[in-house]
């Protein structure tokens, strides 16, 4: 049942950022809005963090680059937070998106983050060490 429950985590983490990478090149102008003023050159962030995106969902599905594909999700994740920051502190900027809305996409990177640290650990590591102590 773990092992299930790891998969489906693993999909949703791949779900997630297939579209969300793919997007990134599909509606450029659009993630290019949410890129906070401070941050130069924000076309250029928008390819860089879909071409991430889109690295790490296809990492994910490989055992071998799971973790190292899981931490960069999650740096990419923290990296975007100042949008999702800046979104939320600037609602006049989105009025297609509800206050409400702008806000849980805080709260719900927390629950990616662990989503995706808890799918992309390698645990054989811990089998044996738990094995070992038993």
């Amino acid at each position: 049942m773990h092992r299930i429950a790891v998969y489906v985590g693993l999909a949703l983490v791949f779900a997630y950022f297939l579209v969300g990478g793919v997007a990134h090149f599909l509606a450029t102008d659009t993630f290019a809005r949410i890129v906070p003023p401070s941050i130069p050159f924000p076309l250029a962030a928008v390819y860089v963090s879909g071409v991430f995106e889109l690295l790490g969902a296809v990492g994910i599905c490989f055992p071998r680059w799971r973790q190292r594909a899981g931490n960069g999700l999650i740096a990419l994740t923290i990296c975007v937070t100042p949008a999702n920051v800046h979104m939320w502190m600037h609602p006049e900027l989105f009025p297609t998106m509800s206050d409400a809305w702008l806000f849980w996409r805080l709260p719900m990177q927390v629950v990616l983050l662990g989503l995706i640290w808890w799918s992309t650990r390698d645990r054989r590591g811990w089998q044996a060490r738990a094995a070992s102590a038993a």
